[in-house]
């Protein structure tokens, strides 16, 4: 009979086994969206073959033998499921799980975008340099491509539609959650600026859900110099870090964990003067981390952790004490937080 030691020690090794092949589960799953392989299933309304699915895939000649490999490794994941005796005996079925749902290309809320930039080569190679980042600070991103994100996408197009596709598909998934949960927070909002919003997307939303708000959408001139007309929006170029426009509320959604604390200090305090002293609020939607998460998305927001550490210059995700120390040294004086049924958190900030 083994010791609890020697039991431990190959539970040990089997752990590092997984670490080290669960970069296979992700390249698996890439190659189910690019496949399209969710949307063939669904395309048919129902589990079907193995040659079904391949007769949906874009190629002349597909190689069903690996194709049945990948969906093996896939249903073992969770993601498809598999039917090995159908009643009429014929060949194994393949399904979709409520995993896969978020998988469709043409569904009003997906997940396809975020997949196909995260196993981008592009967005894979800072990764590679979290051990130079420790021993000599920088961004691995910086390592890996010669400058930092922000003039790489600048003068990268395909870049740049890459990533604005994956936050336009989160933007679509926290807005529903916060749409649902949120309603207390905005219904007594008489106007809102939303800082980094963008082309005026998440505001339009918002505005739409709740027409008696005076919606602001604030970005760089050249980002809102391409926004379309939105009813119930106005669009104003300027930089959060100068000035913020004046309004009931702030909003903000994933705008400070990409950022420093002295950074966030600057563009906290301009949303501070920005809102009335009673009764104005700065409504903050990004990760609250928690060391011992039992929630439903587990460990994800501290791998989203080391990816800021990768990609920006001083960006993180916060504990709920960063959370409270930036706050109250940029001179807010109270907060709360909601939770909703999503990766983020919802922090209302008010100045008094």
């Amino acid at each position: 009979m083994e010791s609890k030691e020697s039991m431990a020690l190959l539970q040990g090794q089997a752990e590092i086994w997984q670490h080290l092949y669960g970069v296979v589960d992700s390249m698996a799953l890439k190659c189910a969206v690019e496949l399209r392989i969710a949307d063939i299933i669904h395309s048919h309304g129902g589990p079907i073959t193995l040659r079904q699915i391949a007769l949906g895939i874009d190629s002349p000649s597909p190689h069903i033998p690996y194709l049945a490999r990948i969906m093996r490794l896939l249903v073992r994941k969770n993601i498809f499921t598999e039917h090995r005796h159908p009643p009429d005996g014929g060949e194994t079925l393949y399904g979709l799980t409520q995993t896969s749902r978020w998988l469709l290309r043409d569904a009003e809320l997906s997940l396809v975008p975020m997949v196909l930039m995260r196993y981008h080569p592009w967005q894979l190679a800072p990764l590679h340099y979290l051990s130079h980042c420790v021993k000599e600070g920088g961004t691995g991103f910086k390592k890996a491509h010669g400058c930092e994100i922000w003039d790489f996408a600048s003068k990268n197009p395909e870049y740049n539609n890459i990533v604005n596709d994956a936050m336009a598909c989160t933007t679509k998934i926290v807005m529903a959650a916060i749409l649902d949960e949120y309603k207390d927070g905005l219904g007594c909002v008489g106007s809102l600026v939303d800082v980094g919003g963008g082309t005026g997307g998440m505001i339009a939303e918002i505005v739409n859900a709740y027409p008696h708000i005076k919606g602001i959408n604030l970005d760089l001139p050249h980002v809102v110099a391409i926004a379309p007309e939105r009813p119930g929006v106005s669009h104003v170029g300027g930089d959060m870090f100068d000035v913020i426009p004046n309004a009931d509320a702030i909003f903000m959604k994933w705008v400070l964990h990409n950022w420093s604390d002295e950074h966030c200090m600057k563009i906290l305090k301009n949303c501070r003067n920005a809102i009335p002293k009673k009764g104005g609020k700065v409504i903050i939607v990004d990760v609250v981390l928690e060391k011992e998460s039992t929630d439903l998305f587990g460990e994800t927001p501290m791998a989203l952790d080391l990816c800021m550490m990768a990609y920006t210059a001083g960006g993180k995700e916060r504990t709920e004490l960063e959370w409270k120390k930036l706050l109250e040294e940029a001179g807010f004086g109270g907060y709360k937080i909601f939770k909703i049924p999503t990766l983020t958190s919802i922090i209302e900030a008010y100045p008094d």
